[in-house]
């Protein structure tokens, strides 16, 4: 049995050979005051048109056709994490449908649980706490190769002293031609044009390019979100948390050892800190409250090629300075639960048991 809403889970867990259950049809957006009721199949970018006429948003990613329930069921990062926490943090209500057809309205036990550790039965809606929508500069900077070394290292010292209203990730990556340069890639929002200087100041590298774009929120999104299009090759990922700080040379020195035609590597770096952090570890079933940033490394392929030994000797060059904590939000096949809910692990299955006995909805598939 699978549940699909916007279809975007990198495991695959999204489609099957059995049953797939579709939500894409629960659509739609009722507003109340600051509260939102979203049906489970509401993709983003109808999530952010709607609220946008009311002059209110949801912390939430950018991608305009990811669905809202995978979305918060994993976490949900985005621009305005730092200030308003996870997608899940705004969760105040829900819906679902168990294993044996009862239609149940979450309690406080079963909120915790769908605040980032997935749902022991099918979400059919949720209701939000939604916050007024702030205008933003969205920036895109990027930088020469040779100063990548450097721009790792700044962007990873300089991520405690950032206000929460700045969201800047860094993304590193090596093309599928071996010959081509590494492309590095600062992007986000900030709440004014200032805040992208002192960001660049702070980085102590001059940009190859700076592009800059100041509006409402809904415009940020959709200036941010770029080309949503399909890729029909094969993305393999590792995610981890990191409370200090990774070796920056030593890692782009692997990134751009040894390059295989066809496979692009990338590191993405997604800055955590400000409100992700400010909520206790226990108080939802997602338990990654108190690092610095998340790292997620990438090979990706042609459908029939397999990734080289990077990936691998990335992740095992960056495991010692992280937490031993992944995003759940970018599933690995056979990554045991403990890896996504840390000290939470015992909680969250206890609860899939209780609410899903037989784990139709539960049970991780082995490969």
């Amino acid at each position: 049995m699978a549940v699909r809403s916007g279809g975007h889970c990198f495991a695959g867990r999204s489609s099957g050979t059995g049953v797939v259950i579709d939500v894409s049809p629960m659509a739609g957006v009722e507003v109340d005051g600051d509260r939102a009721v979203i049906g489970a199949g509401t993709r983003l970018a109808g999530v952010y048109d709607a609220l946008a006429a009311h002059g209110r948003t949801i912390p939430a990613g950018c991608g305009p056709t990811v669905g809202i329930a995978g979305l918060t069921l994993g976490g949900g990062l985005g621009i305005l994490g730092r200030r308003h926490g996870l997608t899940c943090d705004s969760l105040l209500a829900a819906t679902l449908v168990l294993a044996d057809g009862r239609t149940i309205e979450a309690d406080d036990e079963l909120l915790w649980l769908l605040r980032g550790g997935g749902a022991p039965g099918v979400v059919t809606s949720l209701t939000f706490r939604t916050v007024p929508a702030p205008d933003s500069t969205a920036f895109r900077l990027t930088f020469p190769a040779a100063a990548a070394t450097h721009v790792l290292d700044a962007w990873q010292l300089a991520l405690p002293a950032l206000d929460d209203a700045v969201a800047a990730s860094l993304v590193v990556t090596a093309p599928p031609d071996p010959a081509a340069p590494l492309a590095v890639k600062v992007f986000g929002a900030a709440p004014h044009p200032a805040a992208v200087d002192d960001l660049i100041r702070r980085l102590d590298a001059a940009p190859l390019t700076d592009d800059r774009r100041h509006g409402t929120h809904r415009e940020t999104k959709q200036w941010l979100a770029g080309d949503d299009a399909p890729d029909d090759r094969y993305a393999y990922p590792r995610s981890q948390y990191f409370r200090g700080t990774v070796p920056a040379a030593d890692l782009l020195d692997l990134v751009t050892a040894d390059r295989v035609a066809g496979e692009e590597r990338e590191l993405d770096f997604s800055p955590w800190g400000g409100a992700y952090n400010r909520v206790a570890a226990d108080a939802t079933a997602f338990p990654h409250r108190d690092a610095r940033f998340l790292l997620k490394q990438t090979a990706t392929v042609p459908a029939a090629q397999r990734p080289g030994g990077w990936l691998d000797a990335s992740f095992a060059l960056t495991r010692p300075f992280g937490t031993g904590g992944a995003y759940p939000n970018f599933p690995e096949p056979g990554l045991p639960d403990e890896a996504y809910y840390l000290g939470n692990t015992g909680r969250v299955r206890e609860l899939r048991a209780r609410y899903d006995p037989s784990g139709v909805f539960t049970a991780q598939p082995s490969s």
